[in-house]
Order: structure tokens, then C-alpha cells, then sequence
């Protein structure tokens, strides 16, 4: 068995890779790993999933893992990724769990943890809980009689506080706005609702009949299709799409178009900055972030730290900086002056917030950001050359001419993927039909030298 953790949690097919017999482990290890210096008479641990049809059977598994090692448990259902990084701080809890496989289609699941803090796990942490599943160390077998923990009732508010809680988070009258929103048949398919109805926005909802098998598939951030012909036919001021564990944004304007991540950043770090709220005027994003998204911000006056791709990466920046926006083009945005992870109804609010304070029309927002084309190519290598083109005078070269060729309108980034034996290529420029040529030569190089 290789590494369990992945960038976001432990994934898997449900009941084939991600079983109960390893949710169980994950529960045990976890709920030892994590109580260790518990607040409570018992390690109290919070459990939330999504609509998934495998959720019921991983969250049984979980439950019986960390009640193995003396740890409480309350079960709250159906909730948002970021409700329970938020409900861990509400009760005083030790950790919070969350059952999901985020965008991935549905026989997909995953299993994370965040601290007592409502943040996602260190690395360290995380391979604490390995080694005690892949050494198969007994860390419950002492434990009997009264020592065990239980399931206790979960409160019936915790969804409304929740709710409560991101309201505060903005001060706009949204009485009879016109909203789509899709909640992608994932977790956010009540709470949502329930937000933008205390609001007084006059909302249509899509994607919010889940079945257990429906999660992600046609709809929500990913599959913003449907949002888009709706937000038209309905004359509806903006449309916000949600992911399956409603972490990520995606938003549409008033004439159907996508703004994606890098606009919505954009969009809401002038909101900040406006309002002086955008700490030392920065802004964090990943090497993904279009170049436009750089122009706009040096424009702006703002400075970018740039990191790796994926949240973890983008927060981890964040705490180090004190940063208090950051995110990625897929609509992962983390507002570290309201909340610890990415939260995409929570975005959804900020981005109101910011049309509504700017009298403009979202599209008018969305345009005054110049997005540049981007084309991605890969190029297949042995697994063991993905490194070796940082070191290759011939490509290093061929890199440096086509930057000069682009005279500082476009540019070239390339980095090995981490699952499969590939190198990817991508290029942004004002021309696509060149930047495709480009790219396809730069990869085809890159292949020849090392696939």
C-alpha cells in the first residue's frame, strides 16, 4: 500500500479502493493521532458528508473507528466541507471529518480532517495517522468498558448556524435580486437556499434533487452549462455554481458568460482594497493563475505570491504572508478574515457584495479583467525523466526563445504532473492559433529528449 493522503484527504472508489475496513482504520488512527491533547472530557470529533449513496456506509466505519479509541462523535449530516471546518470551533471539538470526493463523479469518496482550528491537516500530522494504518499499530485494544466513545445527537441547528454565520459575513440588502444557483446535487443543496432566503434574494435553484448518484454530474462548477441558459432565460442578475462538497465557486453574469476563480479573486480583492481591507495588498494564487489575473493586480497596485497548485499550498502561503485572499482558478477561494478553508457559498457573498457595492453589472466587473488565451499540451515522458527538462540546455533555450517572441504578452509554464508519465505544457498569449503551434513544438521537444 503506497501513500494514503493525497493533496486533499484520502480518495478513492467507494467500497473497492476507499473500503470500510480503511475508513475504520482512518478512524481509529485519526481519532488517536488527534485527541491527543484534547479539550474535553471525551475527544469530541465532528462528522459531515455529501450526497453521496456510499456516504451512509464510510460514515459508519469512521464513527465506529474513532468511538474504538474513546473518541465522541456527532453526526450533522449533510453539510458543506467548509461548514464543518466551521462547526469544529462552534463545539469546542477536537477535529472535524468530512466524507466527500469533492468534484469527482460519485462512485468516488474521500475522507479528510481538520484540526481543532477549522484548518486542514500538516503534512506531519497526516503521516502520523499513516504510519499507524500501514504499520498496523493496536492503539485500541486497551481501551474497553467506560473508556469507549459514542455518537451523540447532533444539534438540529447546526445548518442554521451555519447559515447564520455566513450571513454575518456581509452587510448587503439582497431583497428581490435576482439569483440562479446550482448546487450540483452536492451538500450545499439546503444550506445555500436557506442563506440567499434569509437574504430576501428571489432565487432559482438547479441541481438540488439529490439521489445519491447525481452528485456533480451535468451541473455545478464543473458543468456550469445549464446555470448559464438558465441565468439568460430567467434575466437574472448573476448565477452561481457550487461543487459536490460546495468549496469551490464558479459564477455566471447577467449575459451567460463563465467568470471564473482568477476573476472572482480579482473581483473581490478590489472590494477589499476599496475598503482597505486587503492587508499590505496582497493576494495569493498558484503558478495556474492567468497572466491577466497578474496584469490586472500589478494595475491594481497589488503585489502576488504565487505558489504550487492546490488550496493547501495557496493557504499555507497565506498563514506564513497574513494574506487574507487567495485561490484558484477553479473557483477554490479562501477568505482568511471570515473563515480556513475554501467555502464557495461564502465566496458566492463576497462576490455580491462586490456587485452590489461597485453599481455595475457583473459582466462590467468580469470585463474590466483581460483574460489570455491558454493552451495546454502534454508531453509523454518516462517516468523517471518528468524533472530532467529543468536541467536541458536545448529546452531551456527553446523556452527562452519563444518567452522573447511573446515580448512579455504571454508566457510558458511547465511542470510534471504528479499521477501520470507526463509533462505539461502551457502557454497564454493574445494569438491562439500561435500559442497552439508553440506549445505543440515545446512538447513535442520535450518527448523527443525523454519519452
Amino acid at each position: 500500500m503506497g501513500r494514503l493522503f493525497g493533496t486533499d484527504g484520502v480518495r478513492g472508489v467507494a467500497n473497492s479502493e476507499l473500503t470500510p475496513e480503511l475508513a475504520f482504520k482512518l478512524g481509529k488512527a485519526g481519532g488517536h493521532v488527534l485527541s491527543k491533547s484534547t479539550k474535553n472530557d471525551k475527544p469530541l470529533f465532528i462528522i459531515g458528508k455529501d450526497t453521496r449513496l456510499s456516504g451512509d456506509m464510510l460514515e459508519d466505519a469512521l464513527s465506529a473507528g474513532i468511538t474504538a479509541v474513546g473518541g465522541n462523535v456527532i453526526k450533522v449530516g449533510i453539510l458543506p466541507t467548509p461548514a464543518i471546518a466551521y462547526l469544529v470551533r462552534v463545539y469546542n471539538a477536537d477535529a472535524g471529518v468530512v466524507i466527500s470526493a469533492s468534484h469527482n463523479p460519485f462512485e468516488y469518496n474521500g475522507i479528510k480532517f481538520f484540526n481543532d482550528e477549522g484548518f486542514k491537516l500538516d503534512d506531519e500530522i497526516e503521516d502520523d495517522i499513516e504510519d499507524i494504518i500501514l504499520r498496523d499499530i493496536d492503539v485500541n485494544s486497551h481501551i474497553t468498558g467506560d473508556k469507549l466513545g459514542k455518537c451523540l445527537d447532533a444539534d438540529n441547528d447546526a445548518a442554521q448556524r451555519y447559515v447564520d454565520f455566513l450571513t454575518e459575513t456581509i452587510d448587503i440588502d439582497l431583497t428581490g435580486v435576482k439569483i440562479v444557483m446550482d448546487c450540483a446535487n452536492g451538500a450545499a443543496y439546503k444550506v445555500a437556499r436557506m442563506t440567499y432566503e434569509k437574504l430576501g434574494a428571489d432565487i432559482t435553484v438547479i441541481g438540488n434533487e439529490p439521489n445519491g448518484i447525481n452528485i456533480n454530474r451535468k451541473c455545478g462548477s464543473t458543468h456550469p452549462e445549464s446555470l448559464q441558459a438558465e441565468v439568460v432565460r430567467r434575466g437574472a442578475l448573476i448565477g452561481l455554481a457550487y461543487d459536490g462538497d460546495a468549496d469551490r465557486l464558479i459564477a455566471v453574469d447577467e449575459l451567460g458568460r463563465i467568470i471564473d476563480g482568477d476573476k472572482l479573486i480579482c473581483i473581490c480583492a478590489k472590494m477589499m482594497k476599496d475598503k482597505g481591507l486587503l492587508k499590505d495588498d496582497l493576494v495569493t494564487a498558484t503558478v495556474m493563475s492567468n497572466l491577466g489575473f497578474h496584469k490586472y493586480m500589478e494595475a491594481m497596485g497589488c503585489k502576488v505570491e504565487v505558489t504550487g497548485v492546490g488550496d493547501r499550498y495557496v493557504l499555507e502561503s497565506m498563514l506564513k504572508t497574513g494574506c487574507l485572499i487567495g485561490g484558484e482558478q477553479s473557483g477554490h477561494i479562501i477568505f482568511l478574515n471570515h473563515t480556513t478553508t475554501g467555502d464557495g457559498i461564502l465566496s458566492s457573498l463576497q462576490l455580491m457584495q462586490a456587485v452590489m457595492n461597485s453599481g455595475k453589472k457583473p459582466s462590467e466587473l468580469a470585463d474590466e479583467i483581460e483574460i489570455f488565451p491558454q493552451v495546454l499540451k502534454n508531453a509523454r515522458v518516462k517516468n523517471e525523466n518528468k524533472s530532467k527538462y529543468t536541467k536541458d540546455a536545448d529546452i531551456q533555450q527553446a523556452i527562452a526563445e519563444i518567452e522573447a517572441k511573446m515580448e512579455g504578452q504571454g508566457r510558458v509554464l511547465i511542470r510534471p504532473s504528479g499521477t501520470e508519465p507526463l509533462v505539461r505544457v502551457m502557454l497564454e498569449g493574445q494569438d491562439v492559433e500561435y500559442i497552439t503551434q508553440l506549445a505543440e513544438g515545446l512538447a513535442k521537444l520535450i518527448t523527443k529528449r525523454f519519452g
